[in-house]
This record gives structure tokens, sequence and C-alpha cells, in this order.
């Protein structure tokens, strides 16, 4: 049983998933657990605080951090515009004090690569293409465009579910909750 050290959970999904329904749930679960609020060179929106949605930074000081190796993973989602998880907040983490990242897949992968046991990653997917297809229409922010594309996504980012210490298939988001939390507590008692 390792007792310091960063403690990290990752959830992940194709958008439409239902992780961040999950996320809130895994925080009311385990009440020690804490955030991690992620970087962005976007502005900020007008409810959006620094340092409580995401820190707001500068691109020039985004790469910065980047050369510098402070971030753990990032992604250039359009020119300029970053969005990544630093070092900084992972290290504040340990098995009392967990970490929770809600990050994209490949990210989330290589996360688990530099950590190993010291993190959980679950991939959590919809029961099936066209659920996740129904969930993001019934949401209604989409455009034809939009949809097609996250759909195109969604359909490359199952293929890296396998990599994942565990597979939820959110079909019912209470039995979904459940079985994560049976999960998380596990990896937690064995830290």
């Amino acid at each position: 049983m390792t007792t310091n050290g960063p403690c990290i959970i990752i959830l992940a999904a194709p958008s439409g998933s239902g992780k961040t329904s999950l996320a809130k749930r895994l925080l009311s679960e385990f009440p020690t657990a804490f955030f991690s609020v992620s970087s962005t060179t976007r502005p900020p929106r007008d409810h959006e605080k620094d340092g409580v949605h995401y820190h707001f930074i500068g691109a020039d000081a985004f790469r910065k951090a980047i050369n510098r190796g402070r971030l753990l993973e990032y992604e250039e989602v359009y020119p300029d515009c970053f969005y990544g998880t630093l070092k900084s907040e992972v290290d504040r983490s340990s098995p009392k004090a967990p970490i929770l990242l809600d990050i994209d897949v490949i990210g989330a992968l290589k996360v688990k690569e530099e950590y190993g046991e010291r993190c959980l990653a679950l991939f959590v997917q919809a029961p099936s293409l066209e659920e996740l297809e129904a969930r993001l229409i019934a949401r209604g922010t989409e455009t034809p465009s939009s949809l097609e594309t996250r759909i195109e996504k969604a359909s490359l980012e199952l293929t890296f579910a396998d990599q994942f210490d565990h597979v939820l298939v959110n079909d019912d988001l209470d039995e979904a909750a459940k079985k994560m939390n049976e999960i998380v507590r596990s990896f937690l008692a064995s830290r």
C-alpha cells in the first residue's frame, strides 16, 4: 500500500456519455477528493472565474509551461487555443485527497502512462453510438456539422477504451455511478 505521492482518478469519455454527471456523483461520494482545474488559453465566459473553472493564461505563457515541462497533458484544439493539466494540480493530491481529472481520452492515456499505479483511468461510454447521438441531439446544442464531428470523434475515442483500467457503460446513471464508486473505493483502499 502506497500512502504518499499523487493519487489520480481520471474520467474520460466521448462527449454525451455522461462523464460530467458521473464526476459530480464521484465528488459527492468521496468528499476528500477534489476536482482538477484545467488550464486554457481561451478567454473566460461571463460566469467563469480564474482558478475555479479554469486557469486562464495566454498562449505564450501556455507554450512556456509546455517547454518547462509544467503540463502533464495538453491539446491545441485550434491555433492558439490550448487546454491542459498542470502538474502542480496533481502534485497536491494524495490517497487521502485524490484528484479527479475530467480530460480527453488521449490526455488520459498520457497521464496513466506517467503515473501508472498511482492513477485509476476510467473510460465512460454510452451503450451505443446511436444512443450517444440521441443524447447529443437531446442537448439541443449541436448543429448538424458539429454533431457529425462529435460522432466521428467518439468513434475514434472508443477505439482506445481497452487501454483504460475499467470501462463504464453508462446506460443507467445510478448503476454506472454505483459501479464507479465501487471501483474507486477499491482503488483508494489499495493506496
